[in-house]
């Protein structure tokens, strides 16, 4: 209960009035009673310094018997200047000697007790006048010689009436703390709630916030501090706000993007347990990841998990290779937050397949290329060499062979680094097609037509059977009749004398289709997928002798496909191969 912030302010305001009061009432008690100590002998001192009174008390009438009663005579003419009422402040008038008492305004002269002014008074002869404020009483003990006889004059309050106005005092002072504590409770309570609403609806506002709702705003209802703290508040949950929402934007884009990347990822904590990991990383592994998978399933061939932990820097990380279900996967194990108690291992799985493939096409192309390029030039040293140390001597038609072999070589090579440099320009995307409406019907005339006189060398029957109506696609017209020449040019060379080439056409769907069929030596079904790689070759002999780079279907490829089209190996009875050229009628996408 004590904890409650009104509890505090009315306690307070209570303990305030309490000490106030209990100061102020002290004072004025003490104020009171110094007061009515230093007015009694103040007023005893005035009356005695009157020398006219003196005079009267000292020297004695005619014909007078007692001396007490003519000072008592004169003494109760000046009573009411010494303030003598008979009941709380008498005068007595004793033997100066005995201090037996004379006479007095009372007759209680028994009850007398020897204070310390009265037996100064007595003994020294000197006035008693000291001042006492810790006793209940005041008095005073004036010598007197009267005639010859020796008197005193003692004056004794008893004090009750300071302790009456004492005990009135109290009265007002506690009536007053009552009425005080009252008005106290009541204002500490309209205080408290002037001062602990808005603190009690910044509590609200905050335990809102705490729980996720920053849309509700505080009212503003005052200037005061507690006001500029309501303001700020309502700042800063809309700032929080905005910052939650960006926080959450940029998470939701983390979390889209570690589910969606296609490279594996997989977080372990320092006990090797799984915090998180994204779903192409089971699919690469072939292996379920969830809560119960551990880092030693997975990778404990790899690494220990604690090698991983502690790996030196730099790199700060290791590398892995694993091979799943015939592709290759590249590992990379990195620690993150080693020194903090959550830290752990990060492993990132990626698909090295394509890459390996390609590197090992490079490498093959490369040697390929170096292959194709060594025979003819071999051949080309060997027969200038012999033409060299000749010196001329040769027969004229033996050079003339010679120089024909070189010659030939030399138009081989160069055919070559210009299939080459095709390729290239279609890798690098640097050949722009030169588009417009193709009569394909005439193209492939054509092409028949140029290919007539090496299929009759051969000894072949070429047929060109296309229908009476075709229709235009847009496509280049050069780069469409470069890949009908290949394709008709390797039918030819890998067909036996006396063979048989046909070229037909047909559309459908808005698609015009080429095909180019042969009963050559052929493709193995199990190898028509690679007849469009560079550099194959069903039969390497043979196409060397024909002068072919193996690269013609690779070119005639890029090329369809660079139209939106398609180029295949159809299947066909009997011997041989059967190429078909699918184009779209609009043309490639793209262009």
């Amino acid at each position: 209960m004590l904890r409650s912030l009104h509890m505090k302010l009315v306690l307070i305001m209570v303990l305030l009035i309490v000490s106030l009061m209990t100061v102020v009432g002290a004072f004025l008690l003490n104020s009171v009673v110094g007061f009515y100590i230093s007015e009694f002998y103040t007023q005893v001192s005035g009356v005695f310094a009157d020398e006219a009174l003196v005079r009267d008390l000292t020297t004695p009438t005619a014909g007078e018997e007692s001396g007490a009663e003519g000072i008592k005579s004169v003494l109760d003419t000046c009573a009411g200047a010494l303030g003598v009422d008979g009941r709380t402040r008498n005068y007595y008038i004793l033997d100066g000697h005995t201090g037996a008492v004379l006479e007095g305004t009372t007759e209680e002269d028994d009850l007398l007790d020897y204070t310390r002014n009265l037996t100064t008074a007595i003994s020294t002869g000197e006035v008693g006048d000291a001042r006492n404020v810790a006793a209940s009483y005041m008095d005073v003990a004036i010598p007197i010689e009267r005639g010859s006889t020796d008197y005193i004059i003692y004056i004794y309050d008893n004090g009750a009436t300071v302790e009456s106005l004492n005990s009135e005092l109290m009265v007002i002072i506690i009536q007053a703390l009552v009425f005080g504590l009252a008005i106290s409770v009541l204002l500490s309570f309209l205080l408290s709630k002037t001062i602990i609403g808005p603190i009690e609806q910044l509590t609200a506002g905050a335990e809102q916030v705490a729980a996720g709702d920053f849309g509700h705003k505080l009212e503003v209802a005052s200037r005061d501090e507690v006001g500029v703290l309501t303001g700020t508040f309502n700042d800063m949950a809309q700032r929080l706000q905005d910052t939650i929402q960006q926080v959450e934007s940029e998470r939701n884009k983390l979390d889209t993007l570690f589910l969606r990347m296609t490279d594996g990822v997989v977080a372990f904590s320092r006990e090797g347990g799984v915090i998180h990991s994204n779903p192409a990383a089971g699919e690469l592994l072939h292996a379920p990841i969830d809560s119960l998978t551990r880092y030693e399933d997975l990778f404990a061939d790899i690494a220990p998990l604690e090698t991983v932990m502690n790996a030196p820097t730099p790199p700060g990380y290791l590398e892995g290779e694993r091979e799943v279900w015939g592709r290759v996967l590249e590992l990379l194990l990195a620690p993150f937050d080693r020194e903090s108690q959550g830290g752990g291992v990060l492993v990132v799985v990626h698909d090295v397949t394509e890459q390996r493939k390609t590197e090992e096409m490079r490498k093959e192309f490369v040697a390929n290329v170096s292959h194709e390029l060594r025979t003819p030039l071999t051949n080309i040293l060997s027969y200038a060499e012999t033409l060299y140390d000749s010196g001329g001597d040769l027969p004229e038609e033996t050079e003339r062979n010679f120089l024909g072999v070189i010659l030939n070589e030399t138009q081989r090579m160069t055919g070559l680094v210009q299939d080459l440099l095709v390729l290239s320009r279609l890798d690098s995307g640097r050949t722009e097609l030169q588009l417009s409406e193709v009569d394909m019907r005439a193209l492939l005339k054509e092409t028949g037509q140029a290919n007539l006189m090496e299929a009759r060398r051969h000894h072949h029957t070429l047929t060109v059977d296309v229908p009476d109506v075709l229709p235009t696609v847009r496509a280049d017209r050069d780069r469409i009749l470069q890949v009908l020449m290949n394709v008709v040019s390797n039918a030819i060379k890998y067909t036996p004398d006396g063979g048989t080439i046909r070229i037909s056409a047909g559309f459908a769907r808005r698609e015009v289709w080429v095909e180019v069929e042969d009963n050559g030596i052929g493709v193995p079904p199990e190898e028509r997928s690679r007849i469009f790689e560079r550099f194959y070759r069903v039969d390497k002999a043979r196409a060397r002798e024909s002068g072919g780079t193996g690269l013609g279907l690779s070119i005639a490829k890029e090329l369809v496909e660079r139209h939106g089209g398609s180029i295949r190996a159809m299947d066909k009875e009997g011997p041989g191969l059967a190429i078909r050229v699918v184009l779209p009628v609009e043309g490639p996408s793209h262009g």
